[in-house]
């Protein structure tokens, strides 16, 4: 089973601003993420598939 991130962890393994996450998440661009309740985590293999999608290709 994948390790779950929450939003500032999250943040913190992509070194970017939390506020950034937030916007990804309201826009619908950025990793899928998992609902527990009122909590927003976000599974290793989801934001490592995210990420692979946004490699640049020639």
């Amino acid at each position: 089973m994948d390790k779950l991130l929450d939003t500032k962890q999250l943040a913190d393994y992509l070194g970017i601003a939390v506020s950034t996450i937030l916007q990804y998440r309201a826009d619908g661009t950025g990793p899928q993420y998992i609902k527990l309740g009122h909590l927003v985590r976000y599974r290793i293999s989801d934001v490592e598939a995210w990420l692979e999608a946004k490699v640049a290709r020639k």
